[in-house]
């Protein structure tokens, strides 16, 4: 936080409290503050970097969809589930036409979606979400990548809701494998995943 907080008053001296650098400071500080658990104070500095953003690129910038989804994680985590769907579902539009449906970007936006949507409640369609993200992500990355691991991580969860233990439990053990070749053994990704697939056994 206080680096962050060091580079943004550096760059607001340099260039002025409404420059896309600004924004950029901005954005790196409502992602410490939201680990933090300080949910209002990411929120506004997510709203100012969505401002600066807008006025300099316009509404439908990819700089702004990334403004979007950092807003959304924190009406998600405030509990604001329709707020955050609308933000997700906002910036999956403007990723959509600026880099095509099969895009990893793409893919990281329908996982955002997809996980509000689980907890809305709609299990089908964050079902839908999720294998479209891990079909996304195979075909740009291979079969045996860590974001497909994650894909496949949410993926078992909605079909663990679904009552599919055994759809859940080899979507929760090809991720756990996929881990454990490419990461390393104390990583907390592998915990996880081994937490998750013991839920289920």
């Amino acid at each position: 936080r206080a680096a962050f907080e060091r580079a943004l008053a550096i760059d607001s001296q340099a260039f002025g409290p409404d420059h896309p650098d600004v924004a950029i400071c901005v954005n790196n500080l409502g992602a410490v503050l939201h680990d933090l658990g300080d949910l209002p104070a990411a929120r506004a500095v997510f709203e100012r970097a969505l401002a600066i953003d807008e006025r300099t690129f316009g509404p439908d910038h990819p700089e702004v969809a990334t403004d979007v989804n950092n807003l959304g994680s924190v009406l998600q985590a405030q509990g604001d589930l329709p707020g955050a769907r609308a933000a997700f579902e906002r910036a999956l539009a403007i990723d959509e036409r600026t880099f095509g449906p099969d895009h990893p970007t793409v893919a990281t936006d329908v996982n955002n979606l997809g996980s509000v949507l689980q907890d809305l409640g709609d299990l089908p369609a964050a079902r839908a979400a999720f294998e479209r993200a891990l079909a996304i992500d195979e075909r740009i990355f291979g079969l045996d990548h860590p974001k497909v691991a994650i894909d496949v991580g949410n993926l078992g969860r909605v079909l663990k809701a679904q009552g599919d233990l055994a759809g859940a439990s080899a979507a929760f053990k090809r991720a756990l494998d996929i881990f454990e070749q490419r990461l390393p053994p104390e990583h907390p990704y592998i915990k996880t995943a081994r937490r998750l697939l013991e839920s289920v056994r």
